[in-house]
């Protein structure tokens, strides 16, 4: 759940919740040199030079663009528990189907929100917010059906776990009698009102792993997704209880219980990234962590901010250290705050993303704080404040995307950044970044067959004789009788999920009366490998 990460840039500051504002008026800054990945001939960013937003919309042909969707406590979906099975599904595909209109190509789905399932599992029992009773069987596997309607779609589906939070109170007797939990009683750990699996002990750590395995083997998923929680934020100055922990498992070893906790969070990421590998190479592992790693006046080479709570010392996850070894495919850090906030600034901590990933085979996504705009503060309630922190995103090569939280937020429109995303920053689509360190082989291209006007538009016909070595299509349609550049990314018209039969088709509903167009089709596999170009043809649209 990520509306938490922002409330810990000061500790015990509870009136930030919900967009109480601690914003500042001060001028917009970048303190830094100018930032790694940047592109050549964009926008160099030098000490104490004002931050500078691209007046018009430049379009990216690949970048990844994500929302989270939230089961805990009902945040996202579905909007209650007990719905019929019928209103879950409706209630979904009316969320994915606002996420295609906004240009998105990937969801995050949360699937074991408090070490419960979304699915028949043997690690945990089903959730109480699909039924309302822990335990009770929603009738039909609704993991199955979220990553079918996210596929038919072409939206990649990251299945997203919580992996140590057991619940959200602290009482191990309202859990279903056959939880793993009150089976292990000895594993769990009791802070801040709720219950988790307690890190250290290797046994819990190792259940842990298995379960996300569990979904990894079963289904069809295109990633593991991990946020912010790993050991829990700090409840004011209450000790993590774990000290008979670290006496039984770390002390002969560890001399600081820290270090121990940290290696603990290490262990736990590197044996789940290998262990998704060596199952099914294809899935990506990514994590996105509070935005912190470390302030700068604890660490010279930490970010300059001045959080409460930080990854490195407060949440005991070396977040960079992940990043820096590839352990992790991409890292999408929680920047949920303006530009020019004082305490960590959206340009600092970004700038500093940058520099710590580049030349790393890994992706940085940005996680952006969709739930804020319009919030009761200065700076949020601007119109501009979201958009222009994506257009500022597309000056530097090194960020390869956003991931917003949360659906919700995004569908209430509110600014109109909804609208905005549609009619402008996506107005076109874009293919999700390829990660050749997985896989960079193409698949055969595609044969255009045919073009042809209806009524409806311009149906366009392609063979695929190769029909499992793609995952879907892209239709490029350029004005005129000539092929134009394919990295143009207003020319991508859409993509098409593979059906599976040897003739695909697509209409274009789009096209105008009078007008000339030549179409090309391309194929790609599931990681966003994309094959040359089919053959072309040229018409001129005449609706039947």
């Amino acid at each position: 759940m990520k509306k938490r990460s922002w409330q810990q840039l000061t500790s015990g500051t509870l009136a930030l919740v919900f967009g109480t504002s601690l914003m500042t008026g001060s001028p917009v800054s970048a303190q830094n040199s100018t930032p790694a990945g940047q592109a050549p001939g964009k926008t160099a960013l030098t000490a104490n030079t004002p931050v500078t937003i691209p007046q018009e919309t430049s379009y990216a042909k690949r970048q990844l663009r994500a929302a989270w969707i939230a089961t805990v406590v009902n945040i996202d979906w579905p909007t209650k528990p007990g719905l019929a099975v019928e209103e879950q599904k409706r209630q979904y595909i009316a969320i994915l189907d606002d996420m295609q209109r906004m240009g998105m190509n990937a969801v995050i789905v949360q699937v074991k929100p408090t070490s419960d399932a979304f699915y028949p599992s043997e690690y945990g029992p089903w959730s109480q917010y699909l039924t309302g009773v822990q335990g009770k069987d929603p009738g039909y596997d609704p993991l199955a059906f979220l990553i079918e309607e996210a596929h038919k779609r072409n939206l990649e589906f990251h299945a997203w776990f919580n992996p140590y939070r057991i619940s959200m109170n602290d009482k191990l007797a309202n859990l279903v009698p056959n939880h793993p939990a009150r089976l292990h009683p000895d594993w769990v750990v009791s802070y801040g009102g709720k219950l988790y699996y307690n890190p250290g002990i290797p046994a819990a750590k190792d259940f842990v792993t298995n379960s996300i395995l569990e979904v990894v083997k079963k289904y069809d998923i295109d990633a593991v997704h991990l946020d912010d929680y790993f050991y829990p934020y700090r409840v004011a100055d209450v000790e993590f209880p774990d000290e008979a922990t670290y006496q039984t498992y770390g002390a002969a070893q560890f001399a600081n219980k820290d270090d121990w906790r940290r290696n603990n969070t290490d262990t736990f990421v590197y044996q789940l990234s290998t262990a998704i590998k060596q199952e099914k190479s294809y899935v990506k592992f990514g994590i996105s962590p509070f935005g912190v790693w470390r302030n700068k006046a604890v660490d010279p080479t930490g970010s300059d901010t001045q959080a409460g709570q930080t990854n490195y010392d407060d949440l005991f996850a070396d977040t960079r250290k992940w990043a820096q070894n590839e352990w992790i495919d991409y890292i999408a850090p929680q920047v949920y705050w303006n530009f020019g906030f004082a305490p960590a600034a959206y340009e600092k901590v970004t700038d500093w993303w940058m520099k710590q990933t580049e030349g790393k085979n890994i992706h940085l996504y940005i996680g952006q704080a969709a739930y804020k705009v319009n919030a009761n503060n200065e700076q949020w309630a601007q119109p501009n404040e979201l958009p222009n922190q994506l257009t500022y995103n597309l000056q530097f090569d090194r960020i390869n995307g956003s991931m917003f939280f949360s659906a919700k937020d995004l569908r209430r429109n509110p600014l109109g950044v909804a609208d905005r995303l549609a009619n402008d920053i996506y107005k076109h689509p874009a293919l999700v970044p390829a990660m050749p360190w997985l896989d960079n082989e193409a698949p055969k291209k595609p044969k255009l067959k045919t073009a042809d006007p209806t009524t409806d538009g311009v149906l366009i016909e392609w063979e695929d004789h190769n029909k499992n070595d793609a995952a879907y299509f892209v239709v490029y349609r350029f004005d005129g009788d000539k092929v134009g550049n394919l990295q143009d990314a207003t020319k991508l018209l859409t993509t098409v999920r593979n059906n599976g039969a040897e003739v695909q088709f697509f209409t274009d509903k789009t096209a105008v009366d009078g007008q000339a167009y030549t179409y090309v089709i391309t194929a790609a596999d599931r990681l966003h490998n994309e094959s040359s170009e089919s053959n072309s043809i040229t018409l001129k649209v005449k609706k039947k």
